[in-house]
């Protein structure tokens, strides 16, 4: 049995607790609401964020960061990516017992444009930076919670490290992989959301079967370019993190990302969508540090830049397909 705190009691984190608790874990689920706290406390259920899935009572739900993390041998970070800094820069603080680190976030940090486990090598201590790994992959709390069979990958900077996570994660419903490619798991996890919000828009404004194929392949390829160029391996986005991801982000009826893009698509604005969301897009922010990304390194990501466009300076959706589709011609396989 581990003793684990989870970090964050959104609805990954409340599908993750129930997960490892019925793993046979020692869960604590740290909420930094008070009154959320209490509810979730009464109820065991967010009816919001994940209806109908009750938390076992075994799973210690707490307000209090210190207690969360204490004596705790692995830390599972279910968090905006925005926060997580924040969050662990307060963690660092406390007494630790050398945990394990595992980092659920799929985003990009705007400020700096670092993924998150080079965040947390920044705010953690150096004994602690060999234990960081993130998962990643196609599972949606919503499933995960139910018990639908899932399947994702474990990436780090220690293979040991990984294989252990992949160790207590696992059961009949929910398999892991350990990947030692941990820049192309982060990258695919997050970039996928910046196409999912193109796809939302596809959707938004009823194009097809073609449009869509066209989106998902072109998408793909503007992320693998990107993440080469930063050091990842190109078979990565062809696994669970990258293609596995990037299709159900895209399809799925539980996709944020998706849903922002089809409401924008429909004439909506951004602030209107965002006012009206009870969680977080990551694709949102994501695209602003996938889009500056791809302009320090020089990367041609067309489709990125037109979902900035979109997003942060009001670009109507049909002016922005239509300048996709007349570019300068080109061979299919570039670099």
């Amino acid at each position: 049995m581990t003793k684990v705190a989870v970090l964050g009691a959104g609805g990954w984190g409340i599908a993750i607790s129930k997960l490892l608790s019925g793993n046979g874990h020692k869960v604590t689920l740290w909420e930094f609401d008070p009154q959320e706290m209490r509810r979730l406390s009464t109820l065991k259920e967010h009816k919001q964020k994940l209806p109908g899935i009750i938390l076992p009572d075994a799973v210690e739900i707490t307000d209090r960061i210190d207690l969360a993390v204490a004596q705790a041998e692995l830390l599972v970070l279910a968090l905006p990516s925005h926060t997580i800094r924040g969050v662990i820069k307060e963690v660092s603080r406390l007494p630790l017992k050398n945990p394990l680190v595992v980092n659920l976030s799929k985003g990009i940090e705007n400020e700096t444009l670092l993924r998150m486990s080079e965040v947390l090598k920044q705010e953690l201590p150096l004994p602690l930076h060999e234990n960081i790994t993130t998962l990643s992959g196609p599972s949606h709390a919503e499933e995960v919670a139910r018990n639908i069979p899932t399947t994702v990958v474990v990436a780090g900077f220690k293979e040991k490290v990984a294989k252990r996570i992949q160790q207590i994660f696992m059961n009949p419903n929910f398999r892991v992989y350990t990947n030692s490619d941990l820049i192309g798991v982060e990258l695919g996890g997050s970039l996928k959301n910046v196409i999912a919000i193109a796809w939302g828009i596809c959707d938004g404004m009823k194009l097809g079967d073609n449009s869509k194929g066209a989106l998902l392949s072109r998408g793909l390829a503007e992320i693998i370019r990107l993440g080469e160029k930063l050091g990842a391996k190109r078979e990565t986005f062809a696994g669970l993190s990258g293609l596995g991801d990037l299709v159900t982000t895209c399809i799925s009826q539980y996709s944020r990302n998706r849903f922002v893009g089809e409401e924008i698509g429909k004439g909506k604005t951004l602030k209107e969508v965002e006012s009206k969301m009870v969680m977080v897009a990551e694709g949102i922010r994501t695209t602003r540090s996938a889009y500056q990304l791809s302009l320090k390194h020089k990367v041609e990501m067309p489709i990125t830049q037109q979902v900035y466009r979109i997003l942060f300076e009001g670009k109507k959706p049909s002016i922005a397909i239509s300048e996709l589709m007349v570019r300068d011609p080109k061979s299919e396989i570039w670099s």
